[in-house]
C-alpha cells in the first residue's frame, strides 16, 4: 500500500508541475479570452490517459503500478479533468450512455453552483 501511494505521489508531482508550466498559455496565448493554458493541458491529459487505457486494455505491458504512477498519479496531477473523461469513455464502453449525459450534465452544473457558493462564500467573512 505504502508503494502504491508513493507511486502516485511521484506521478502526482511530476503531473502538477508540468501542470504549472503548461498552464502558463494562459498569460502569452489568447484565444476568444479563454483559458488556453488550462484548456491545452484537458485535452492533452484526456489525450495521454486515453492512450493510456487503451494500452490496458490490449496489453499487459502496463502493471498495477505502471498505471497507478502514470493514470493515477502523472494525469490526476496533470488534470482531473482527464479521470473525468476516462470515467465517460468506460461508462460509454458498457453500454450506459444515460449515465454519460447525466455524470457530465451533473458534473458541469453543480461544478459550476459549488464554485459559485464557494466564491459567494468567501465573501461572507
Amino acid at each position: 500500500m505504502v508503494k502504491q501511494i508513493v507511486l502516485i505521489g511521484i506521478g502526482g508531482f511530476a503531473g502538477s508541475v508540468t501542470r504549472y508550466f503548461v498552464s502558463k498559455l494562459n498569460l502569452s496565448l489568447e484565444f476568444f479570452s479563454i483559458p488556453v493554458g488550462t484548456l491545452t493541458v484537458n485535452v492533452i491529459g484526456s489525450l495521454i490517459i486515453g492512450f493510456l487505457a487503451g494500452i490496458s486494455d490490449k496489453s499487459p505491458i502496463l502493471t498495477t503500478d505502471l498505471r497507478l504512477l502514470l493514470m493515477v498519479g502523472l494525469c490526476g496531477g496533470f488534470t482531473t479533468f482527464s479521470s473525468f473523461t476516462n470515467e465517460n469513455l468506460t461508462l460509454m464502453h458498457n453500454g450506459q450512455f444515460f449515465s454519460v449525459f447525466l455524470y457530465t450534465g451533473l458534473s458541469i452544473l453543480l461544478g459550476f453552483v459549488a464554485v459559485y457558493a464557494g466564491y459567494v462564500s468567501s465573501n461572507l467573512l
